[in-house]
């Protein structure tokens, strides 16, 4: 049976990419063929003679299975801005069908996919359509990434109500401590806890040194 999964965050620079290297390299612990997948990107790093998409590198690297550059990231932009304003100034429309093609093309290879959006449920893809419409096209169940910051229990309760609101599966949620623990962070937590109803998949520490993680060491489940 396939599992895929899509991560989504309650904003944009929510730790969805790490959240979601780590999610693949606990599947491959047991035994998963795993694949991340990033559709489309913005932003860029620039490294010897190539511009690559940073989240995606991660996603490439934390996969079990090898796939190129454009198997796991097919629509890339260069600026940092959100996609349907810079497909519009480049004149690159964005098209469903390319999303689904390339995740048909990793499903063929791999048993474990994690999509990772853009920014948060609602991120545009068009003036037409948002990231929730292919979502549900695809029927992936969704997983949530609440970074733990004032302001995320508003933001987490209303992403979890629109999901389920379009009929489609949360397969749980990941607080992220995105600053050094304060004294409030374990009440956000509590709180969120009493409000979502999804499962709590579990808790990422504040990471001083992203680059070297023990996924050992963080305790968070993988979805059903």
């Amino acid at each position: 049976m396939i599992k895929k999964f899509f991560i989504t965050g309650t904003d944009t620079n929510v730790g969805k990419t790490i959240a979601s290297s780590i999610l693949l390299k606990k599947a491959a612990a047991f035994g998963y063929k795993t694949a991340g997948y990033k559709p489309i990107s913005s932003g860029h790093q620039k490294k010897t003679c190539n511009f690559l998409n940073n989240d995606a590198t991660i996603l490439k690297k934390s996969s079990s299975i090898i796939l190129s550059e454009k198997e796991v990231n097919p629509i890339s932009f260069f600026e940092n801005a959100p996609p349907h304003i810079l497909s519009k100034f480049q004149k690159k429309n964005i098209k469903k069908i390319e999303l689904s093609l390339g995740l048909k093309n990793i499903t063929k290879k791999s048993n474990w996919i994690l999509v990772e959006g853009a920014g948060g449920w609602y991120t545009p893809l068009s003036d037409k359509e948002t990231f929730s419409d292919w979502v549900k096209k695809e029927k992936l169940t969704v997983i949530i990434i609440v970074a733990i910051k004032l302001g995320c229990i508003n933001h987490a309760i209303l992403t979890e109500k629109a999901i389920i609101s379009e009929k489609i599966t949360c397969g749980g949620w990941i607080a992220n401590n995105i600053f050094p623990k304060d004294k409030y962070n374990m009440y956000y937590i509590q709180t969120l806890l009493s409000y979502i109803k999804s499962p709590f998949l579990g808790e990422i520490p504040y990471l001083n040194n992203k680059n070297k993680i023990n996924v050992k060491k963080i305790k968070i489940k993988l979805p059903k």
